[in-house]
């Protein structure tokens, strides 16, 4: 029995929820999300909260039933409080700016980088060093975060690049003569 997917996703106050076959649309302060879940499994709303129940003892609705619980419980999360993915860049020269909706990145390349956020997905920069991504879609708010990471990843002799913050970076030492 999946442990998750025994527990039903609370609904906080604010947020909706509506089924209509095997899709769900939760609605909340920060915007709507739908997600479409396989014949495997029964979506049920009720007492403001989300159920998700196996049809049948399958190892795929079993596999589905967890999965899609918490899907659902990242809609919900998504659409009250959003997701965020901070970077830090560390090297000398290397910086960013918010240029209207462009992320400017100067990283030691030849030329500057220019990088447009898509659409739901905010980027700034509060600081040279700092990026800030956030959204509502969990998924995408990483792969946009991972995207400007590909640009310069930390190298292993000096730590120079761009990192997620708090992330650590294994150290090796240089040649010795």
């Amino acid at each position: 029995m999946s442990r998750i997917g025994k527990k039903p996703v609370d609904m906080p106050s604010g947020v909706s929820a509506a089924v209509s076959g095997q899709t769900i649309e939760v609605k909340g302060p920060k915007g709507t999300r739908s997600f479409k879940a396989t014949d495997d499994v029964t979506l049920t709303v009720e007492d403001n909260a989300i159920t998700v129940t196996p049809r049948g003892k399958s190892k795929r609705a079993r596999q589905q039933w967890g999965m899609s619980r918490s899907v659902i419980a990242n809609l919900v999360t998504g659409v009250t409080d959003g997701f965020k993915k901070e970077l830090e860049i560390q090297g000398v020269g290397y910086r960013a700016s918010m240029t209207g909706n462009t992320l400017k990145l100067n990283l030691g390349l030849s030329h500057d980088v220019d990088y447009t956020p898509p659409e739901g997905v905010t980027v700034t920069a509060p600081k040279q060093t700092e990026i800030i991504v956030e959204g509502i879609d969990e998924q995408q708010v990483g792969q946009v975060a991972a995207n400007i990471r590909a640009w310069r990843k930390p190298e292993p002799y000096k730590g120079k690049g761009i990192r997620y913050k708090g992330e650590f970076v294994f150290r090796k030492e240089g040649k010795k003569k």
